[in-house]
């Protein structure tokens, strides 16, 4: 068993949130007992934007070192619980960073970014967004791309990407890859949610999906119950095995509507694209009573129990299963 792994047995990880920072959410992390935090640092950032954004990072780890420090290797979420942390991972939810530059994707390594999603709702340089009527799958460039990820450590995550380029994208990679943060289709037919084509594809080569708690993915929206989406984690796990499923929740916590107007937006439109399920309701729908925040982690934990999970089931979908995954994807393949 890994280091990492064998030192912490029982490990938090959510999978990916874009919250509007804040020592209270900070704060609301370790009361949830997070160990580690994987967040979006570009929605449709170009590459000295996204630059921007990191700097902005290194400010809220000075200002909040007490509470989170930088996420790189698996080893510093055990770091992380030691020192009473989370430890923040970053991620790209869009390819745009690179730009149409390969160099850029180990720079983006190097500046400390671990997940890149191929795309984002729309077709980009490199693979379909989920939202395409039509999916001619990984391009050329997303190819050569996705070798480079795997070269030097960068996950390739396809959250918001169609089933032909999700598919392509795990025939192609050579290291596992993750869906960091959606549901399976057979419990909500959301244009995000998978199906059960490209999750079996996903268990059967290594990779993650983490369930999201963002209401659109979820069956009944904001009213779905803690009892119904436990019962999905766990028809998930008894159909495609549990070592391969986390959570994800897509916590957009405090964040003003403005902001998901970018994120659906950005400025590839002057039309407003208000996203699936909410054509009649812009903004952020509202969270389910039982995950407001992250001090709601254990509310999940126990409805895993009361659906028949065992402890050690319930702490591989907490977290154990992304640290294992973390330790075998955050290494350069470069000897």
């Amino acid at each position: 068993m890994p280091e990492a792994q064998a030192a912490l047995t029982d490990a938090r990880i959510d999978c990916l949130q874009y919250c509007n920072w804040s020592r209270k959410i900070f704060s609301q992390m370790r009361e949830g007992g997070l160990d580690a935090v994987h967040v979006t640092v570009c929605y449709h950032e170009d590459f000295g934007q996204t630059v921007a954004n990191l700097a902005d990072w290194n400010r809220l780890f000075q200002d909040h070192e007490a509470l989170i420090m930088p996420g790189r290797l698996a080893e510093d979420i055990l770091a992380a619980r030691q020192s009473n942390r989370t430890a923040v991972f970053f991620g790209f939810q869009n390819c745009s960073p690179i730009e149409a530059d390969i160099g850029l994707v180990e720079i983006c390594h190097q500046l400390g970014v671990r997940f890149m999603q191929l795309s984002y709702n729309n077709q980009s340089l490199l693979a379909t967004g989920c939202y395409e009527a039509d999916d001619p799958g990984i391009t050329r460039m997303g190819r050569q791309v996705i070798a480079e990820m795997n070269r030097v450590g960068l996950v390739v995550d396809m959250s918001h990407s169609s089933d032909r380029s999700t598919l392509e994208a795990i025939e192609v990679s050579s290291r596992p890859i993750a869906i960091t943060h959606a549901n399976p289709s057979f419990w909500h037919p959301a244009l995000r949610n998978k199906s059960d084509t490209v999750i079996k594809a996903l268990a059967e080569s290594g990779g993650m999906i983490g369930f999201s708690l963002y209401p659109h993915h979820l069956r009944e929206g904001s009213a779905c119950t803690l009892e119904n989406f436990c019962e999905m984690v766990a028809k998930t796990a008894e159909r495609f095995g549990i070592e391969h499923i986390g959570i994800g929740s897509d916590l957009c916590q405090d964040q003003p509507d403005s902001i998901v107007e970018w994120m659906r937006n950005g400025r590839w439109t002057t039309e407003r694209d208000f996203g699936e399920g909410s054509a009649d309701k812009p903004g952020f729908p509202e969270q389910p009573s039982w995950f407001r925040d992250s001090r709601d982690f254990p509310n999940i934990a126990a409805g895993l129990r009361d659906v028949g999970f065992d402890d050690e089931s319930v702490a591989a979908v907490m977290g154990n299963n992304w640290l294992r995954f973390f330790e075998q994807s955050f290494v350069s393949a470069r000897i």
